[in-house]
């Protein structure tokens, strides 16, 4: 792996651990929030009994926990590459009865499994963060078993997506952030029509089709939403970190009168847009 890879993976490792806290605190209102994708890829997926299933990139654990409550046989590998968010995971799969389930901390352009291990491989909003998309593909094609599927899910465009982009918009407005690299990770990094269907079939999948599947963040009022975005949103919370205290009360006046001129009844319930994108080997 390329030494700028390895650097970015370690940070990433780092930026997710050091939230983990956060991601517990506000799990279940992130987790109904991503349901609907979660759902949509478990459908497609149709895990069965016996089945040995990958979930990739799951942070507290799902859809892998959802999947594993399914099976009354068979065995769910629950990945990512932050320990302290896995942990949370064991964690969820207690709360939950789970025993059908296994963690490993690991990078997916390392994944430590055989060849054609897997029936199924599940991926929500992983994909726009690896360093290397590619080799990630290609690693989960090599440890999935001829014939059998994977499906993930990336954020649609910014447009569709005003849970994220109100906080970042206002942020952007108010400082000078400097720009990312090109193609470096990054929540919208795989909105571009077509981008990853076309990745994914170059990595060798078959039957490639995408779906676009709308959410709600159900915060109810403006603080939820404050307080959810700046305790689990790395980007968010690196830029507010720069700024002095009246640019920070300036954004946050700011981003308060932007969402309550959106949901001016008070009820804050805002759309999100995401792509599921399936695949067989």
């Amino acid at each position: 792996m390329e030494q700028q890879h390895k650097q970015i993976r370690e940070q990433q490792k780092e930026s997710w651990n050091k939230f983990s806290s956060g991601w517990k605190k506000w799990d279940d209102l992130a987790m109904e929030f991503m349901k609907p994708v979660g759902d949509e890829i478990i459908r497609l997926l149709e895990p069965k009994n016996g089945n040995m299933v990958l979930d990739v990139a799951s942070g507290t654990g799902e859809p892998g926990l959802t999947i594993a409550s399914m099976l009354t046989e068979g065995k769910v590998i629950i990945s990512d590459l932050a320990e302290d968010m896995l942990e949370i995971a064991r964690e969820n799969a207690v709360k939950r009865g789970l025993k059908n389930i296994e963690t490993h901390s690991c990078d997916v352009c390392e994944l430590p499994f055989p060849d054609n291990t897997f029936d199924a491989i599940s991926c929500r909003f992983g994909f726009m963060f690896f360093p290397d998309m590619e080799i990630a593909a290609k690693e989960m094609l090599r440890v999935l078993k001829p014939g059998k599927r994977i499906t993930t899910s990336v954020w649609n465009v910014p447009e569709k997506n005003f849970w994220i982009t109100a906080t970042m918009d206002t942020i952007n407005n108010n400082m000078e952030l400097p720009a990312p690299p090109p193609d470096s990770p990054g929540i919208f990094r795989c909105a571009k029509e077509g981008l990853l269907p076309d990745l994914l079939k170059q990595a060798g999948l078959k039957n490639v089709s995408q779906k676009e599947i709308p959410g709600k963040l159900n915060c109810k009022t403006t603080d939820v939403y404050w307080n959810f975005i700046t305790e689990v949103a790395a980007p968010v919370v690196a830029a507010l970190g720069k700024a002095d205290e009246a640019t920070l009360g300036k954004i946050k006046k700011e981003l308060f009168d932007a969402v309550n001129k959106r949901y001016p009844d008070g009820d804050v319930v805002i759309d999100s847009s995401a792509l599921v994108i399936y695949g067989e080997k």
